[in-house]
């Protein structure tokens, strides 16, 4: 099996000067990213670095995931937010994962073992939120197999004959949440592994909470009437 690593990106120099040079390049057979416009020096960084960027052709987070799986040659592909807040050797969790028999592997910050940037404090909306939804999309969707309760979390790896089957959206934010939905949906095989999340440092989320929550209840809508 080969598996493809794909950097998700849009301005992240100073996640990708930390995270690159710890990325274990030797579990994968190929790594290349993919660029949401970045106009920070992200992308010359990468490319010094031997590593080839692809400019999505649709903005987007959707549409990043779809370029990602079209891009790649692997039979597999996991995705990577170079932030600085995940620990990259958690990439090398994801072929034995695929060679067991799983098409949908899940970095989560949700299960025992693992850690949300949210759990030193008290009040932690955003993780609540998340489970919330998690549990909501696995009451409705769900017929078979393990529920997935960090339903929001982009560090994830799909087999491509997988991704192919969902028939993803290319545009809007909901690629997480809708990735599970359609392994729901579809029964294909997943499941989620503890990962440690950090707070970020430097610069700000991409994702606010509310804006992100409308658009995500837009799409539960869609998918509630969507004809497979």
């Amino acid at each position: 099996m080969k598996v493809s690593l794909c950097l998700i990106v849009w301005n992240e120099l100073q996640g990708c000067q930390e995270d690159v040079p710890k990325l274990p390049l030797d579990a994968f057979d190929e790594v290349f990213a993919v660029d949401g416009g970045s106009t920070d020096g992200t992308v010359e960084y990468l490319e010094s670095q031997g590593i080839p960027v692809h400019l999505q052709p649709k903005r987007g987070l959707n549409a990043a995931y779809v370029h990602a799986n079209d891009v790649a040659t692997g039979d597999a592909v996991v995705v990577f937010f170079a932030k600085g807040t995940l620990p990259t050797e958690d990439l090398r969790k994801f072929r034995p994962l695929f060679e067991q028999g799983n098409e949908l592997v899940i970095a989560s910050r949700q299960l025992p073992g693992s850690v949300n940037e949210e759990d030193a404090h008290f009040f932690r909306p955003r993780k609540w939120a998340v489970l919330c939804l998690a549990a909501a999309a696995a009451l409705v969707w769900r017929r078979e197999g393990p529920w997935v309760r960090d339903v929001l979390h982009g560090f994830k790896g799909w087999k491509r004959s997988a991704f192919t089957k969902m028939k993803v959206l290319d545009v809007g934010l909901s690629i997480d949440i809708e990735m599970v939905v359609r392994a729901y949906k579809l029964r294909i095989p997943r499941i989620e592994i503890p990962t440690i999340e950090s707070a970020r440092d430097y610069g700000e989320t991409h994702f606010k909470i509310w804006p992100t929550g409308k658009r995500l209840l837009a799409y539960l809508w869609f998918e509630l009437n969507r004809r497979d």
